[in-house]
């Protein structure tokens, strides 16, 4: 559930599906009791010295390395979740995803990591203490000077780049969270919400409510989009909006109903509250806040140039405004906002796909041999006969290098993606007389990717489909060394999967 306070972040809601309540509760059991921490406490090689901070997440304490030559070390932090006692999951996997993802990060715009612990005896992250202040007292302070707000967001947007640069999308960008060194370098903390490219997305597994602070959060985050690097530049714009006004631009909600206003409402016009803001930073903050990303800056480096460039900021009618939209307009959205559910079928959809199913036939079409081509074409023939709705997808997967470049073409120059194709449709050509022809209930996808069994578990997942038929190595020694793709699909998928083999027939999952 997201928080309405600059200082927390949010809470979550019920595991998304079987398997990930699954794993927090595994990790939920292996928690110690929580450690009672006092100064002078020695955890691994850190010293406590002072609690900083207790926020609604973690302690903050201040700490030093013991037995530590030198004497240009590092200022310390050490962060430690508050567990309670294990039965708040956003907590633990929100820590657990900034243990993840901060040995990933680099450079002045982030605490240098040091070092964690284990949840098997006392979590905890140690990083670089950041000396200057953070940017919450100054949010306070708001309305700000214009000058203090266009050197603020120039510098933010800067840091922001970076980190997208670094494939990591912050997803809770606010001032608590933005500190900044004694050379005025913004520096971005508290990862626990973040997405990074890389990385497992916890909580996008383990949980089914809007993840962010309530305030800041994007369209696009309330409807569970995690991979957007433009959301971040949406919460810039909430927090440029409110250092120039003194005004959140859409309020605390606490609800995830009041979230969903800012999916059609957009903000009273900045000059509409402040008269001195010049139609060029109203352009900007408006633009942030657009409900669609396609419409905002396409980059916070885009952001951080018009603000150190006024005067090459394009004015639109966003810049004259005083007033919000209308009754209509506002209705228009919100009628399109209604209709358009990330994350839900529409309203005819169960019904539509329990009359058309749709199977995925899984073709190897260089690698298998024709004993078991044959077989699977037979296995798909009778499956489609029995359902005369079914929609037949045929799909063969050329694995591509995880490092390294591809060969795109074989030895006689032909494309490789354009063979695996014309070997897949003549694999199909018996099963096309089948579908009378219709073109739009037989369709063909050579899916690049460097793991077989993953591409086609995210294909079977993106599509809704309803059973994969596919053959199986017949070569035990040849599984032994690469691995049962089979095997992998029929553990990981979320619908039937029926696996032929070239000797033996075919054994259903």
């Amino acid at each position: 559930m997201a928080s309405n306070t600059d200082t927390a972040n949010t809470g979550a809601g019920s595991a998304r599906n079987e398997p990930a309540t699954m794993g927090f509760a595994a990790r939920r059991s292996g928690l110690p009791a929580p450690m009672q921490l006092e100064p002078g406490q020695v955890i691994d090689r850190f010293r406590l010295e002072e609690k900083l901070h207790t926020g609604g997440m973690a302690h903050l304490w201040r700490v030093s390395e013991v037995n530590h030559a030198g004497d240009s070390r590092l200022p310390l932090i050490m962060k430690v979740p508050r567990i309670k006692g294990g039965e708040d999951p956003a907590t633990i996997v929100g820590f657990e995803v900034e243990q993840m993802i901060m040995p990933m990060l680099s450079g002045p715009h982030v605490p240098k990591f040091i070092a964690k612990g284990d949840f098997t005896r006392q979590p905890y992250i140690v990083m670089e203490r950041i000396e200057g202040p953070s940017l919450k007292p100054r949010l306070d302070a708001a309305p700000l000077p214009l000058d203090e707000v266009i050197e603020i967001g120039s510098r933010v947007a800067t840091a922001v780049h970076e980190l997208h640069r670094q494939h990591l999308v912050h997803l809770d960008i606010k001032p608590s969270n933005i500190l900044f060194r004694p050379d005025g370098t913004a520096v971005l903390v508290d990862f626990g919400l973040s997405r990074h490219d890389h990385l497992p997305d916890l909580l996008d597994e383990e949980f089914m409510l809007p993840m962010g602070t309530g305030p800041y959060m994007s369209p696009e985050q309330i409807q569970f989009v995690r991979n957007d690097p433009r959301s971040d530049l949406f919460a810039l714009g909430v927090m440029l909006y409110h250092l120039t006004t003194g005004e959140r631009p859409f309020g605390s909600p606490d609800s995830v109903r009041g979230l969903r206003h800012r999916l059609w409402r957009d903000p009273t016009p900045p000059r509409a509250h402040r008269a001195d803001c010049p139609p060029w930073l109203q352009e900007l903050i408006l633009r942030c806040l657009e409900v669609k990303p396609e419409r905002r800056y396409q980059s916070a480096a885009q952001l951080a140039l018009d603000l150190q460039s006024p005067a090459q900021v394009v004015l639109t009618r966003r810049a004259e405004r005083l007033q919000r939209s209308g009754a209509w307009k506002t209705f228009r959205r919100w009628f399109t906002a209604l209709g358009a559910e990330p994350g839900e079928p529409q309203a005819s959809a169960t019904g539509q796909l329990s009359k058309s199913p749709i199977i995925a036939a899984a073709v190897d079409v260089d690698g298998a041999s024709d004993e078991l081509l044959e077989r699977l074409r037979e296995t798909v023939r009778r499956l489609v006969q029995t359902e005369p709705g079914a929609r037949l997808a045929c799909i063969s997967v050329m694995k591509t290098a995880r490092i390294g470049m591809d060969e795109l073409v074989d030895g006689e120059g032909r494309s490789v993606h354009v063979k695996q194709l014309v070997g897949l449709k003549h694999w199909a050509r018996p099963l096309a007389k089948l579908l009378e022809g219709d073109d739009a209930r037989l369709t063909f996808h050579v899916l690049e990717a460097p793991d077989a069994a993953a591409a086609i578990v995210e294909f079977a997942r993106r599509n809704q489909v309803d059973h994969i038929v596919m053959g199986a190595r017949g070569a035990s020694g040849l599984r032994r060394y690469l691995g049962s793709v089979s095997s992998q699909v029929v553990a990981e998928s979320d619908c039937t999967v029926t696996v032929v083999r070239a000797a033996g027939g075919a054994a259903e999952s």
